[in-house]
C-alpha cells in the first residue's frame, strides 16, 4: 500500500517517510500502530516506543545488556571453526559477541563474563589443547573467582576410542558449575563425526538465549539458518582432487613406506597456508569389508538407510565408505551388548582394564567373531557404528611455490596384531590404491595455531620426526618465495640415514643456498645407542637458548605421546640449564612462549 500525496493530509516529504516506514513494518506492527494512534490522538508522545509496549522493550533491553563470550580450545581447527560460526550466527541475531581462543582471553575478565560458551577438544591423556592450557590452569587454580552471575554451556570434541573421551570439556563444565555458574544448556560430547551433535548444541544454545530476547524475529532465525551452510568444497562436500604424483620416499631396504603425494586443486577454490592440513575421506579395504559381511551373514547388495534424511546405500557401500570398522570403542561395545544375549560381552564391558586390553589392536571383524553368532539385521547393526572419520595430514607444500597443487607426506601404517595383518585405513589406501590419475576426496583443514611468524626476519626452530617434517617443507618453500631473511634451523629424526632421510636433497639444497641456516639430524638405528631429536636439541642447548632469547619461534610436529613430550621436557631442561632458572621459572618461560605464539605444536 502506497500513500498518495494528493489523497492525504501529508506533504510529499511526510508521505515518503511514511511509505518507507510502512514498507518495513510487519502486519502486527501496523495493527499496533493503528490502535495506538486511535486511542491517543491528542496525547501522542514525541518518540514512539519501538515494540508492543514499554515492559517488553524493557525486557528486550535487559536481555541485550548480557554480553556473550565464545571461547575455543582447538588443536586441529575444528573447534575454532565451530566457535567462529556460532559467533556469526549470534551476531546475525543482534547479540553482543566476542570470540577468541581460551589463551587469548584475559583470565581477570572471567569474573565480568555474563554468558560464556566454550568449544574445546581434548587430546593426549585427557589434556587440553595448547591454546587452552593457560585458561585451563587458571580455572582450576585458587585464583579462579566465584561465577554466580555467569551462565555457560560447553561443547566438547573428542575421540571415543581414547580412554579420556572429551575430558577437557567435562572438566571445564564441572569446574564452572563448582564455581557457581549456571548451566545455560547441557554439555554435549562429540565424537569424530561431530557435525550433527555440534549443530544440536548450537541450536539448543541459541534457543535458550532467544528465550531472553523477545526481539528476535522469525526472519532473523531463517537468515541464520541460511548462512550456516558449508563452503562450496568442505568436509561435507569434498573436492575430488586428481593425483598427479605418488612416490615412495624411503630407500630400498627400509622397513617404512612414506608416500609423497601431489594433488591437483585447480578449479576447487580451495586455499591453504603452510601449517594447514588436508583432510581425506578414506575408504575401508574391500577384503576386510567382504569378510565382515560374510561373518554376519548379510546380503552386501541389500539397501540400508544411512542418514536421517533417508539416504540409501547398499550394505557393502556403507561399510566401505560410510562406517568405521577398524577401531573399537567402549560406546560401540556397550551399544552392541543390547543386540545380543552374550554374557561374556556384558562381563567384559564391566571390567574396565579387561575392556581396554581387548579393544587395543582389534577391529570390528575380530569383535563379531569373538562374540557371535549374531542374528541382527544389517541396518540395525550399522546404526550403532560411528561414521568413518576423515584423516588429516599436514600439508608439505606452499601454494605460492606450487599454484593449484598441494603436497602430502603420508606414512603407510602396517602391523600384525592378534594373528592378523592390520593396515591403516587411509595411509595404506594412499600407498596401494591411489595411483596417479585417480582421485581422492579432500578438503582443507585450517590450523591457525601452527603458523609462520608474521615477520620474515624472525628466526624459527623446526623439530620433527618422520612425517612430522612435512610442514617444514611447506615453511621453507613459503619463506623462499617471500624472500624472508629470518634464519631457519631444522631438527629431524628417523631410523636410518641411507633409507629414511625424507626430502634429503631438498634440505641439502636449501642448506647450500643458505635458506636453511642449520640442520641437526638424528638417525636412531644407525648407532649402538639410540639418538633422537631431543638428544640433538640437548647437544645444541646453548645455541638453542640463544636463539630463543633472540625471539626465535619453536615448532614441534609429530607423535604426541613420545616425541612431543620428550621434546617439551628437553626444552624445559634447556631453560633451567642455560637460563639458570628454577623448575617453576622454566615452566613459566615455556608458558610465556605459548602465550606469545612462539611455541607451536602440531601433534597427533
Amino acid at each position: 500500500m502506497q500513500l498518495e500525496v494528493m489523497n492525504s493530509p501529508f506533504n510529499e516529504k511526510q508521505a515518503d517517510l511514511l511509505n518507507q516506514l510502512l514498507s518495513s513494518m510487519t502486519e502486527n506492527q501496523k495493527i499496533w500502530l493503528s490502535g495506538y494512534l486511535a486511542s491517543a490522538p491528542a496525547l501522542a508522545p514525541k518518540t514512539l516506543p519501538t515494540q508492543s509496549g514499554g515492559e517488553v522493550e524493557k525486557t528486550k533491553a535487559e536481555a541485550k545488556q548480557r554480553s556473550i563470550t565464545v571461547l575455543y580450545g582447538s588443536h586441529t581447527g575444528n573447534c575454532e571453526e565451530l566457535a567462529e560460526q556460532l559467533s556469526k550466527n549470534l551476531k546475525e541475531k543482534d547479540f553482543q559477541v566476542t570470540v577468541s581462543s581460551m589463551d587469548d582471553f584475559k583470565p581477570k575478565n572471567l569474573k565480568k563474563t555474563e554468558d560464556l560458551l566454550l568449544v574445546t577438544s581434548t587430546h593426549g591423556d585427557g589434556d587440553p589443547p595448547d591454546n587452552a592450557m593457560t585458561f585451563y590452569e587458571f580455572l582450576f587454580s585458587k585464583r579462579a573467582p566465584e561465577l554466580k552471575d555467569m551462565r555457560y554451556s560447553v561443547l566438547a570434541l573428542g575421540d571415543s576410542s581414547y580412554e579420556f573421551f572429551c575430558q577437557t570439556g567435562k572438566d571445564i563444565d564441572a569446574r564452572l558449575e563448582e564455581l557457581g555458574a549456571e548451566r545455560l544448556y547441557e554439555r554435549i560430547d562429540c565424537d569424530l563425526d561431530f557435525e550433527e551433535a555440534a549443530e544440536t548444541w548450537k541450536e539448543g544454545v541459541l534457543e535458550k538465549l532467544e528465550e531472553q530476547s523477545p526481539s528476535a524475529q522469525a526472519e532473523g532465525v531463517a537468515k541464520a539458518k541460511e548462512t550456516a551452510v558449508w563452503p562450496v568444497y568442505s568436509k561435507a562436500n569434498p573436492f575430488r582432487a586428481e593425483i598427479l604424483q605418488n612416490i615412495n620416499l624411503n630407500g630400498r631396504g627400509s622397513n617404512k613406506e612414506t608416500r609423497h603425494i601431489e594433488l591437483d586443486l585447480e578449479g576447487s577454490g580451495l586455499d591453504y597456508e603452510p601449517g594447514d592440513s588436508i583432510g581425506i575421506l578414506p575408504e575401508n579395504e574391500e577384503k576386510l569389508t567382504d569378510e565382515l559381511i560374510q561373518e554376519m551373514g548379510w546380503d552386501g547388495k541389500a539397501s540400508v538407510t544411512i542418514t536421517k534424511d533417508g539416504e540409501i546405500r547398499s550394505v557393502r557401500e556403507a561399510l566401505l565408505s560410510v562406517y568405521e570398522t577398524t577401531v573399537l570403542t567402549k560406546p560401540l561395545l556397550e551399544k552392541s551388548s543390547t543386540l545380543t544375549d552374550n554374557e561374556d560381552l556384558k562381563a567384559l564391558i564391566k571390567d574396565t582394564e579387561a575392556l581396554k586390553s581387548y579393544i587395543y589392536g582389534r577391529d570390528l571383524l575380530d569383535f563379531v567373531r569373538d562374540f557371535g553368532p549374531w542374528d541382527v539385521p544389517a541396518e540395525e547393526f550399522l546404526s550403532i557404528l560411528r561414521k568413518l572419520p576423515a584423516r588429516l595430514y599436514s600439508i608439505a607444500s606452499s601454494s605460492a611455490a606450487n599454484p593449484n597443487e598441494v603436497h602430502l607426506t603420508i606414512g603407510a601404517l602396517r602391523y600384525e596384531a592378534n594373528g592378523r595383518q592390520r593396515n591403516g585405513v587411509c595411509s595404506v589406501q594412499c600407498a596401494e590404491r591411489a595411483d596417479a590419475g585417480n582421485t581422492l576426496p579432500v578438503f582443507v583443514q585450517k590450523n591457525r595455531n601452527f603458523r609462520l611468524p608474521e615477520s620474515g626476519d624472525s628466526k624459527i626452530i623446526m623439530i620433527g620426526a618422520g612425517t612430522g617434517v612435512a610442514p617444514y617443507r611447506a615453511f621453507l618453500e613459503e619463506r623462499e618465495e617471500r624472500e624472508d631473511e629470518g634464519e631457519n634451523w631444522l631438527f629431524f629424526g628417523e631410523q636410518h640415514f641411507v633409507t629414511d632421510f625424507l626430502y634429503q636433497t631438498e634440505w641439502q639444497r636449501w642448506k647450500k643456498e643458505g635458506l636453511l641456516t642449520r640442520m641437526d639430524v638424528a638417525f636412531s638405528r644407525d648407532t649402538a645407542e639410540k639418538i633422537y631429536v631431543q638428544d640433538r636439541l640437548w647437544d645444541q642447548r646453548q645455541e638453542v637458548f640463544r636463539w630463543l632469547q633472540e625471539g626465535a619461534y619453536v615448532y614441534v610436529c609429530g607423535d604426541e605421546s613420545r616425541m612431543a613430550k620428550d621434546v617439551d621436557r628437553t626444552l624445559t631442561a634447556i631453560m633451567e640449564s642455560e637460563g639458570n632458572l628454577s623448575s617453576e621459572e622454566a615452566s613459566d618461560y615455556m608458558k610465556a612462549l605459548r602465550t606469545e605464539k612462539r611455541y607451536q605444536r602440531d601433534v597427533y
